[in-house]
């Protein structure tokens, strides 16, 4: 018998929130199967979707399985987000690499929208993905009443409520907020790491380095010549004899 999902207690945040917006620039562009107009559209959903889940789809994560599916109208589109979720590439890319908690809050924030409540909300989810697996998780995310009042069966999940009127900069969006990689699995990975130098480098293009015969060459050239002469001789002023070693000027005709 699977557990039921835990209560947890929604906090305040910009998407529960009503208001009347006044539509911009700022404001995220809906993608829906409501408004098409061609078959370029319908790309352009496509890639909106790839856009929320991947953030970014080379061409072998594609899934043309699914695109055909709906663009022919067998599917709708959170048939298509579904596939998405359970699919290879975002198995290998998300679940694999991080742990169930993670997980969550990365699906949270792509399906709903939103950023997770709370830890309880984490421990909820998580414990769903312990039970029931990844595909019973995704289902009963895409069949919760937030999802299907937000966005319903045929509009592509955004982040909703990002910006705010009278307010200058909107909430980081979640690609760049909370990157798919945490700390521990970047370690493993073998990011690049930052690395002080003491020795302060300066990059210089290419088509600007002094090419060979150009003047700019001869500082170099004359720093690497090492210090070519005689030792300089050290003598003591007390033995020198001022009478002998100096010699006398006679004046022409005088003697």
């Amino acid at each position: 018998m699977a557990l039921p999902l835990l209560e947890y207690a929604p906090k305040s945040q910009n998407q529960r929130v009503s208001g009347y917006d006044v539509g911009n620039d700022d404001q995220p562009r809906v993608f829906s199967t409501d408004n098409l107009l061609s078959s370029a559209d319908m790309g352009n959903l496509i890639e909106a979707a790839y856009r929320q889940i991947f953030f970014h789809a080379f061409a072998s994560d594609r899934e043309t399985f699914l695109e055909s599916q709906l663009r022919n109208g067998q599917i709708t589109v959170r048939d298509f987000i579904r596939g998405l979720l359970l699919s290879n590439t975002f198995k290998k890319s998300f679940y694999d690499l991080n742990n169930n908690y993670r997980f969550v809050e990365q699906c949270v924030q792509r399906v709903l929208g939103r950023d997770v409540y709370n830890e309880r909300e984490k421990i909820a989810w998580s414990i769903v993905v312990a039970t029931k697996g990844i595909r019973g998780f995704v289902d009963q995310l895409l069949d919760s009443e937030e999802y299907l009042s937000s966005f319903g069966y045929s509009t592509v999940p955004f982040q909703r409520r990002r910006n705010l009127p009278g307010r200058s900069e909107g909430e980081l969006p979640f690609n760049i907020k909370s990157p798919r990689y945490e700390g521990y699995t970047r370690a493993k990975l073998g990011f690049p790491q930052i690395i002080w130098q003491t020795e302060v480098r300066r990059y210089i293009p290419q088509d600007k380095k002094p090419k060979a015969g150009d003047p700019a060459n001869f500082l170099a050239l004359a720093q690497s010549l090492g210090p070519i002469g005689n030792n300089p001789q050290r003598l003591s002023p007390f033995n020198v004899d001022i009478e002998k070693d100096v010699p006398y000027r006679q004046i022409a005709g005088v003697r």
